[in-house]
């Protein structure tokens, strides 16, 4: 009988190394009981990782769209402030209007375009209100505030009275008491066409005309901010500025009833406007609110797709690993033992 020399020593380097694999398999099934997946998809997987990266891929395509609406719902939230604040600066210039038909009343009429004055301020705010440093109505313009204020030396300002002093040039005036209710007519005519002409673009407005169009989903895109070229916006300029200029002069009563009710008109049409692209916009709102529904009901089936090509069952990754560890207590016992061996204990 012949017997074989073994050392102690290569035992124990055996040993270190069953440890080592052991240590290394431990934190591959640590992961996936945490996160319930293949610690490496693409060893595991083979030629199925394609499919799995195809999911992943569309699973972030919808995840950045869903992103995306969150933007676009704020911005059509915050668009829908503005566009309420205007409606309501067009409904007091509509009510000072109507108390103040047929009074010719100096105080009262002050009274009256101080308001006015007043809701016009309101109104030039939330026209150039920002969100995220973008003017929401200046269309694709955002970096461009929409609309000049009206004041003294404004290009505004300017045209009208131009056009105020050339009608009266035109028509022999020398004192506005002279303007009759039918010069007075033609007159707001004549500053109509200044407002819903292009001559607007260049007293009032620098925002454009095309609004932002913002995709919501694969195949749906939907308007997400109007511009302060739109009629009720025009039409709110046209009677905030003829009711400032004209409503407190020295006219006969019948030419101040033309100038208000001509005001009236103009308010209420600008209020009917603005109305109009606040249902536009809620209509984005919610096809904005479906298609998030939809994209969640995507997001949900494919993640469940990727889960069941990629998932692993944790209660049999934790057993093989509680298993493995034992394994490795046993190991670490077995190799300090072998430490221990001697030839001296034997002598």
């Amino acid at each position: 009988m012949k017997t074989s020399y073994v050392s102690n020593l290569a035992v124990q380097n055996a040993m270190r190394s069953t440890i080592q694999q052991g240590q290394l398999e431990v934190i591959k099934l640590q992961l996936e009981v945490t996160t319930g997946k293949f610690a490496d998809a693409g060893a595991e997987l083979g030629a199925t990782s394609s499919r799995a990266v195809s999911l992943k891929n569309e699973l972030a395509r919808l995840e950045n769209l869903k992103d995306t609406n969150a933007v676009v719902t704020q911005r059509l939230s915050a668009s829908q402030m503005s566009l309420e604040t205007m409606r309501k600066a067009a409904e007091q210039i509509n009510t000072t209007l109507i108390a103040t038909l047929g009074n010719d009343d100096a105080s009262r009429l002050s009274i009256a375009k101080t308001d006015i004055n007043g809701a016009l301020q309101a109104f030039s705010a939330a026209a150039n209100v920002q969100f995220n440093g973008e003017f929401l109505l200046s269309g694709i313009n955002t970096d461009v505030m929409p609309l000049t204020e009206y004041t003294a030396g404004s290009p505004a300002k300017i045209s009208f009275d131009d056009a105020f002093g050339a009608f009266k040039l035109a028509n022999g005036i020398t004192d506005d008491s002279e303007i009759t209710a039918a010069q007075m007519t033609n007159f707001i005519g004549i500053v109509e066409g200044m407002y819903t002409g292009s001559q607007w673009t260049t007293d009032w407005s620098s925002a454009s005309d095309q609004n932002i169009i913002s995709r919501i989903s694969a195949n749906e895109v939907v308007p997400s901010t109007t511009n302060a070229n739109s009629d009720g916006v025009r039409k709110f300029a046209l009677a905030a500025v003829i009711t400032t200029e004209l409503l407190g002069l020295d006219l006969a009563s019948d030419v101040r009833t033309v100038v208000n009710m001509s005001a009236q008109n103009y308010a209420q049409q600008a209020s009917t406007g603005l109305i109009k692209e606040s249902s536009t916009l809620g209509i984005s709102e919610s096809r904005v609110t479906k298609a998030n529904t939809s994209l969640d009901g995507q997001i949900k089936l494919i993640q469940t797709h990727v889960n069941d090509i990629e998932g692993v069952d944790p209660y049999e990754a934790s057993t093989r690993m509680n298993t493995l560890l034992t394994q490795i207590e046993t190991s670490y016992t077995l190799t300090s033992r072998l430490q221990q061996l001697s030839l001296i204990n034997f002598l």
